[in-house]
């Protein structure tokens, strides 16, 4: 699988810079899918009251199989043919739609968002299940990463995960394109483009992982630490952000997971 991953990842950036986002298969074996779905079952039990698709890079600071699985070698493989071979999280987040139940993300541009400076940064978003138009899979709007930033409005008059999104006048719909993916794959997306998803009306599951990586070189702008600024690969660049130390596996406070005994990593 590993082969076949490298012989896509030689033509990725070429359709990114064209359409502003890109498809790799099998990014990571179904193994390492299902301790994510379970993972997502443990952090639900332990923060009761969140909905699903709330659960946010907040709660990974002390999560060594969150932080194991965003610096997996081949996720990190992906993220440098977009971000260079210094590579630091900005935030990550589960967005896991329930059957019959899941928001809807409103038509948005990420890098609105974000404390970033400058906004060099790459979304992978990993599936955890099957995503397509049935359960809400993502929809983009190719060619946008063109545009700039537009402001985003708060939005309350339908159930949306980021209660908020974009002025629909600038959005053409007729150019909409659904990412259909299957569990293990990755899509990677530029932090302008116009993308957003639907409600999952449907008998099952879409649950997804997004990871925001950036250079060492980009600044998070924060008067505080960031909860889930960890250095991935690579070297720091002196004073631009501070790092948290990568979490240490204790069986008392942390799910277990392949490897986790052994887990004990400093950068």
């Amino acid at each position: 699988m590993e082969t076949a991953l490298h012989e896509q990842l030689s033509t990725v950036r070429e359709q990114y810079e064209r359409d502003g986002y890109v498809i790799v298969r099998n990014a990571i074996d179904l193994g390492l899918v299902e301790e994510g779905r379970r993972h997502i079952d443990w952090l639900l039990e332990r923060n009761p009251g969140t909905r699903p698709e709330q659960l946010h890079h907040w709660l990974m600071t002390d999560d060594p199989f969150w932080v194991c699985l965003v610096s997996d070698d081949r996720l990190l493989d992906i993220a440098e043919k977009f971000v260079g071979p210094n590579i630091a999280l900005f935030a990550s987040h589960y967005i896991a739609k329930r059957p019959y139940d899941g928001q809807a993300v409103l038509w948005h541009q990420d890098g609105s968002y974000w404390p970033l400076e400058p906004m060099d940064v790459v979304t992978l978003w990993l599936a955890l299940d099957d995503s397509m138009p049935e359960n809400g899979c993502m929809r983009v709007i190719p060619g946008t990463q063109e545009m700039t930033l537009q402001e985003m409005k708060p939005r309350t008059d339908v159930d949306n995960v980021l209660s908020s999104g974009m002025d629909v006048s600038t959005v053409d719909e007729s150019k909409v394109v659904d990412v259909i993916l299957k569990a293990g794959d990755v899509s990677i997306h530029h932090p302008n483009i116009v993308h957003g998803s639907n409600a999952n009306t449907s008998p099952r599951w879409r649950r997804g992982l997004t990871i925001r990586y950036i250079p060492t070189s980009t600044r998070i702008i924060t008067d505080r630490q960031w909860p889930s600024a960890f250095l991935l690969r690579g070297r720091e660049v002196p004073g631009v952000n501070d790092y948290l130390p990568w979490p240490k596996y204790d069986a008392g406070r942390h799910m277990p997971f392949h490897g986790c005994e052994a887990w004990g990593h400093t950068v």
